[in-house]
């Protein structure tokens, strides 16, 4: 089944989550994904991988799991998604508690998104060596899905380490929700295959032949590890509003397709959802 869904950064100017989620859900698309970044360094050494001056609203975003949350009580139907969560910010236990309760507070209804991130002074401020972030993040999310799946949980690794504990609520979606990679890495779809439930890129333009590429090995590499293909949910970020456009994905594999939206006020994001909204009822059509 195929899935449309919006993305904004939730920041303190725009409208805000419980407005948008209603929004969201009143149209009748299917999700809402918020990013997250904890803050931004003032150095600006990393750059920005969108090109040039990074936007005002990766300073000014809501705590993910405060957006997520508000947004999850506000609805009662569409699925609620990090895109994404910097998993290597975080820590596990934490995280799979506040992944965890918000699965059980939304009735199932949330998707996980993870990432590794490009901000290395970011993670730096957190403790985290941007050259070992994916080993740190592979081995944190590998002790979530421990405390999520049982009654006693442990884990013993090179960056996350603890003897049984004791951690409840358990998610409702059984060992906890899809975690979707969002990562256009050499290795991505390794990672994927090894301890992810799907795929989630940025279309960053072009004419699509990367992104054709990694479903591609994606199908390829499934089979060699002994996992369907047709099990992996399929996302991606900064569809185009265009139904050529977005016909496109989907017939390169991508069943939830994630329209942009700006941190702006509701006069300027609402008319945008309108015509998301009517987008994705000529494509349910077929």
């Amino acid at each position: 089944m195929n899935l449309y869904g919006a993305m904004m950064f939730p920041t303190d100017y725009a409208i805000q989550p419980v407005e948008l989620a209603k929004a969201v859900e009143e149209r009748g698309l299917d999700s809402l994904f918020f990013p997250e970044h904890t803050h931004i360094p003032t150095s600006r050494r990393s750059p920005w991988p969108g090109g040039g001056e990074l936007p005002m609203e990766y300073s000014h975003t809501h705590d993910l799991f405060v957006a997520m949350t508000a947004a999850a009580v506000a609805t009662k139907r569409i699925k609620i998604g990090s895109g994404i969560c910097l998993v290597i910010e975080r820590d596990p236990i934490v995280l799979a508690k506040e992944v965890a309760s918000l699965d059980v507070v939304s009735g199932g209804r949330l998707i996980f998104g993870i990432g590794g991130g490009w901000n290395a002074e970011e993670m730096e401020n957190h403790g985290t060596n941007f050259k070992r972030r994916w080993a740190l993040l592979r081995e944190r999310v590998l002790a979530m899905k421990a405390i999520w799946k049982g009654e006693k949980a442990e884990f013993h690794g090179e960056f996350v380490n603890f003897d049984p504990i004791w951690s409840w609520p358990k998610p409702v979606q059984p060992g906890g929700p899809k975690i979707l990679l969002g990562s256009e890495a050499s290795k991505a779809i390794d990672r994927v295959v090894e301890y992810c439930d799907g795929w989630m890129p940025i279309n960053r333009g072009g004419d699509g032949a990367k992104l054709k590429a990694g479903i591609d090995q994606l199908r390829e590499k499934a089979k060699q590890a002994g996992r369907r293909f047709e099990d992996f949910h399929l996302g991606i970020f900064g569809v185009p509003p265009k139904e050529d456009a977005a016909r496109r994905f989907q017939e390169m594999g991508f069943s939830h397709l994630i329209f942009g939206l700006p941190p702006a006020k509701a006069d300027k994001v609402l008319p945008m959802l309108d015509t998301y909204a009517a987008l994705a009822e000529k494509l349910r059509k077929g």
